[in-house]
């Protein structure tokens, strides 16, 4: 296959992505949960249409075409740990393997390990050339070069086993919200987008707030409030419990809404149901700390963007395909490999 036919088969898989009916998303959503409950049918659904954005066609062709169009020299066989926090996470980087003219030995997570497979069948209908090029296995002794995405724990094991080929290796990150303030309630609702969606679990869910000294959260918690469904999910709302129960034992200052518990803390990754924030007392407080946290944090989110460099708030979970999770360029990766 030639470049353009690669593309051409990963637009027309966009187009049967956004085509997809209610019956075949209820079905697949429910097989997902199935298997794991915290992938449930709007999670899926959102899954799914941020997957058929990255397929649109224009956005999609000019970020192919920034890179070469083959590999060098003989395609590689690049295995790939996939994560699988959130639905479809793993999408990605079939993407960029697959287009960038590699052979994807894929090794699933055992939380996402159906709707990757769906999604793989689907492009093998549209396109059978690729069967020879995209393989799931349970092994990656065959592969010549990896990627793997983990823990900070698992992340030294990867360093360790891929350490005599070529590899890309993902660690813990997550994202980080910052209010100015002034901001009316119907904007600080966007927010819940981005603390919400997926249930917390995802690298780009805020899960800190930044917010200026003596910030009053009322406003904040209130604008929560369209989300409160969450708390219909019982492992959210045992973890809502649990956590809540530690922060009254411990006898932490907290604010709670019912379904989210806001804490004072200086980490950045918060448990579910838990959101954690700190203070700044001035523009050059906030740069600093935004500084200090920078190798731990995937996307920075502020309503509309005010911040420079910025996600508008409620768009965290929506990444463009040039979005790489920890800012390293996966495509440059792969067509490096020679």
């Amino acid at each position: 296959m030639t470049h353009a036919e690669r593309l051409a088969a990963f637009i027309r898989l966009g187009q049967r992505l956004r085509t997809l009916s209610d019956d075949e998303l209820y079905s697949l959503a429910a097989r997902a949960r199935n298997h794991n409950p915290w992938f449930d049918e709007p999670n899926v659904r959102a899954a799914f249409a941020g997957v058929a954005e990255l397929l649109d066609a224009e956005p999609l062709t000019a970020w192919a075409t920034r890179y070469p169009a083959e590999p060098q020299g003989e395609p590689r066989r690049v295995g790939v740990v996939m994560a699988g926090n959130i639905p479809l996470v793993g999408f990605h980087d079939m993407l960029c393997v697959l287009l960038s003219g590699h052979t994807l030995l894929a090794k699933l997570s055992a939380d996402d390990n159906i709707l990757l497979r769906w999604v793989g069948a689907q492009l093998l209908e549209i396109e059978p050339r690729f069967e020879d090029r995209l393989r799931f296995v349970e092994m990656l002794r065959e592969a010549d070069a990896f990627i793997a995405t983990g823990s900070d724990n698992t992340a030294r094991y990867f360093e360790f086993y891929f350490s005599k080929k070529p590899h890309l290796i993902r660690r813990n990150r997550s994202s980080v919200g910052v209010i100015a303030g002034l901001e009316p309630r119907e904007e600080l609702a966007h927010f819940g987008a981005d603390v919400f969606r997926y249930y917390g679990l995802g690298c780009r869910n805020v899960s800190k707030l930044l917010v200026p000294t003596g910030y009053d959260f009322r406003p904040f918690l209130d604008a929560m409030q369209s989300w409160e469904a969450v708390d219909n999910h019982n492992r959210y709302h045992n973890n809502y419990d649990y956590q809540k129960s530690l922060l009254l034992v411990n006898r932490v200052p907290h604010l709670d809404n019912g379904f989210l518990l806001l804490t004072e803390s200086i980490q950045l990754v918060s448990p579910i149901s838990v959101l954690h924030y700190s203070e700044y007392q001035d523009e050059q407080d906030l740069r600093q700390q935004l500084t200090d946290i920078a190798e731990k944090t995937q996307v920075v989110v502020s309503v509309n963007g005010w911040y420079p460099g910025s996600v508008p708030a409620g768009q965290a979970q929506c990444p463009g395909v040039a979005d790489y999770p920890d800012g390293v360029d996966t495509m440059a990766f792969l067509t490096s490999l020679s």
